[in-house]
């Protein structure tokens, strides 16, 4: 493939992406929320107030029974109610994060600038002998452009998740009611336009800059890719404080309202008398979809950026081989065009007929994407690269064939899978294991929370050998090109995950919606068990981005080493070796914030909502409605404050380890937090989503064995409530927020290398 022709096919398919996205939300759209400016009794106790007019003309607003009439009312309020507390909150939160963004990028010009003391003269090149590249203090302009660029982008991608998944709650609680197979089409549809659009900008963006700055740097690829670091950077920057401000709103909401509701008011978990159920429903957005928008995009980012940089500096870039320096972006071309086509036998070639059938055609959906990506990775490799051709391999150079490459994309992409399949078994409760945690509740919420952490620490066996199997086979065959290739192997069908985790919390709105309505048992029955099976899909996809993330963190860490001219590095060197006790703490360190935000805040709810159940009269009966503002904003307040310590300790450190203690300690540092981040995130997530779905195991009823545990009320189901209350920031929170720390630290010290490496160690020298 030509340089030429490889430069057509990335914005094509970015293009394709985008459209198909688009048609999927004109699908979407034809289901019609309507509501009307009246106030609402329906005999129960339930007056709706103000409702917003949202979709129908006056033409239609009469179609249906008055009862029709007034369900669809009713969830277009509570639509316009969750989607006006997530926007609100999701732009107090960039307010805070535009900030942050103008204060570090200006720390990034400086720190890059001074490294050549600000000169505008050009400089030896680091790798390519004899020549000369653009100065440094261009090279600090440009990261901090492709810096706020990748902001921009994760931010993008975070509030657009979060339009989605508020704009589709509804519909797909509407859509229940004609059948378990309309709900179902509705909620992937929608979790499909925020998974192609996502995907297909974020291409489309890295693109686009890397041509614009090209305009610049001309030849000078070394200092072109360099540069387009920061995209990576500006991306996991974002999203850590979207996961982490996320994680701690939706997380104080759904403890307050689980505890004071279920367990001590013994009722539904949605009720629309619970004073947080707006809240919990608002945080569901704006942690489990907006923040991992932004995961995921970083993920993406960073592992392209990765293999850009070290194929800049390897034959492809000397030569100016476009389309071999191009191939990871062309990956993710191709990763699109085969997610498209994946997307299809879930929407229009595989039929629900029935509810067991939507796990199988999620999970169909991973093993489709894989086996149609691995045969577009074959056609990628042999079009693109050249037969043979030489990596930088640290000091050296290694000689790669073509297929070297092609096995290293594979092997990531297989090692996803087996990942997203033990995610699947241990936090499934179609398997024993989960099994064995509800039978636990027979004893006590005490005997559950053992159970549940022996599942945790269990569930990184599998990965863990799964990983080490990626890394070393692929770093054999093409040294760290290989295994920042298998890293976005794994993240190539990013399109098809982000669609299978955003339907998630979409079904999860809908089950509220549809409870705080007050539809039919069969409409409630229908919408549990989509969130049944989104509840799996989310721990999938929570085991695809802790994966990736340990595979982009690898490549990182080696782009940093030899950016920094290390070289090698002596793990019995004292400044390699106390780095990494240092580093191996840092999950710790990090982990304990966020629960421990997640609990403080969770005790302000559980204190207001105790309030409003002793305090307003009638709300227990239903013949007042709670104040949901209150809980709105205590998860608001608590999120925006807590969020700022941890984002602080997780962007200080490689600074504060580099600047001070050099270039070895900082390797140390982010090799100790690579290896303990990993195993924590993996038992954190898995041992949350079994207490989760051994809850719902309960709650179902679905066997003999279930029944024998419930009904919902009994003591067996109030420990799996509370087992599920300690798992809820494990899972949401402190998990899914570590794996943005060992990328995050990893980018940050490839950025600064040049910096470490001319000023670093101050204390040493």
């Amino acid at each position: 493939m030509s340089g030429a022709g490889a430069e057509a096919v990335i914005p094509l398919a970015a293009v394709v992406g985008i459209l198909y996205a688009l048609w999927q939300w004109f699908v979407v759209s034809r289901v019609k929320v309507s509501g009307y400016y009246q106030s609402l009794d329906t005999g129960n106790g339930y007056h709706g107030g103000p409702v917003f007019e949202m979709d129908r003309t006056e033409e239609d607003a009469g179609e249906g029974t008055p009862d029709e009439r007034i369900i669809m009312a009713k969830c277009a309020e509570i639509q316009h109610a969750i989607s006006v507390g997530a926007k609100s909150f999701l732009f107090t939160q960039y307010k805070y994060l535009s900030i942050f963004m103008t204060f570090f990028a200006i720390v990034i010009f400086l720190f890059l600038g001074s490294v050549n003391s600000f000169s505008t003269k050009e400089q030896p090149c680091t790798y390519t002998q004899n020549q000369n590249c653009k100065s440094a203090l261009a090279n600090a302009f440009f990261t901090t452009i492709a810096f706020l660029l990748g902001a921009f982008t994760s931010v993008f991608s975070g509030y657009l998740g979060m339009k989605v998944a508020t704009y589709a709650n509804a519909r797909t609680t509407l859509e229940a009611q004609k059948g378990i197979a309309p709900a179902f089409k509705i909620a992937y549809r929608s979790g499909a336009v925020m998974g192609f659009l996502l995907a297909s900008s974020g291409l489309l963006v890295l693109y686009i800059s890397i041509n614009l700055f090209k305009v610049y740097y001309g030849d000078d690829w070394e200092g072109l890719f360099e540069s387009i670091t920061g995209y990576g950077l500006g991306g996991s920057s974002v999203a850590l404080f979207g996961r982490v401000g996320g994680g701690i709103y939706t997380k104080a909401a759904d403890v307050g309202a689980d505890l004071v509701g279920k367990v001590e008011n013994n009722i539904p978990e949605d009720d629309p008398r619970n004073p947080a159920v707006i809240a919990d429903n608002v945080g569901d957005n704006v942690g489990d979809i907006a923040g991992m928008g932004s995961d995921l995009f970083g993920s993406y980012a960073e592992s392209t950026c990765a293999a850009l940089y070290v194929a800049s500096i390897s034959s492809f870039g000397i030569n100016h081989n476009l389309s071999a320096v191009l191939y990871p972006l062309l990956i993710s071309a191709m990763g699109i065009i085969v997610c498209l086509f994946t997307t299809l036998f879930a929407t229009d070639l595989l039929k629900i007929k029935a509810i067991p059938d939507i796990s199988s055609v999620l999970k169909r959906q991973l093993l489709i994407s894989t086996v149609l990506m691995t045969a577009g990775i074959a056609v990628v490799t042999f079009a693109a690269l050249p037969k043979n051709f030489t990596i930088f391999n640290f000091t050296n150079d290694k000689h790669v064939k073509n297929w070297h490459l092609f096995l290293c994309v594979s092997i990531g992409l297989w090692a996803g899978l087996v990942i997203g399949y033990t995610t699947e078994f241990y936090t499934s409760n179609a398997y024993s294991p989960v099994r064995d945690v509800a039978d636990s509740c027979r004893t006590g919420a005490a005997t559950n929370v053992i159970f549940g952490l022996a599942l945790g620490y269990k569930s990184t066996i599998i990965p863990s050998f799964a990983m080490a199997a990626s890394i070393y086979t692929s770093f054999r065959l093409a040294s760290i090109y290989g295994v920042a290739m298998a890293a976005l192997g794994m993240l190539s069908t990013v399109a098809t995950g982000l669609s299978i985790d955003a339907y998630g919390p979409i079904s999860d709105n809908a089950g509220g919606i549809a409870e705080m309505a007050g539809m039919t048992h069969e409409v409630r029955r229908r919408t549990d068990a989509l969130d049944a099976a989104g509840n799996t899909t989310a721990a999938i996809g929570k085991g695809f981005a802790i994966g990736s993330a340990a595979l982009v963190s690898l490549a990182l860490f080696g782009a940093y080493v030899s950016r920094s001219g290390i070289g090698s590095i002596d793990i019995l060197d004292p400044r390699v070796f106390a780095g990494l006790m240092v580093g191996s703490m840092l999950p710790y360190w990090f982990s304990a914030m966020t629960m421990k935000s997640v609990g403080t805040a969770a005790l302000k709810m559980v204190e207001e909502v105790r309030r409003q159940f002793n305090n307003i009269p009638g709300l227990m009966e239903g013949r007042t409605k709670p104040d949901y503002a209150s809980c709105v904003r205590i998860s608001t307040n608590a999120s925006l404050q807590k969020m700022v310590p941890a984002g602080f300790l997780v962007m200080v450190s490689p600074l504060v380890a580099g600047t001070f203690f050099g270039v070895e300690a900082l390797a140390g540092l982010l090799a100790g937090a690579l290896v303990s981040g990993v195993q924590v995130a993996i038992s954190a997530s898995n041992s949350g989503g079994a207490w989760d779905n051994a809850k719902k195991y309960i709650e179902a009823g679905a066997s003999d064995h279930a029944k024998s545990l419930g009904p919902k009320g009994s003591d067996a189901h109030k420990a799996a409530v509370i087992s599920d209350t300690v798992g809820d920031p494990l899972k949401d929170t402190s998990g899914p927020s570590i794996n943005i720390l060992i990328k995050l630290m990893a980018v940050e010290s490839l950025v600064f290398a040049p910096f470490f490496a001319e000023h670093g160690g101050l204390v040493f020298k």
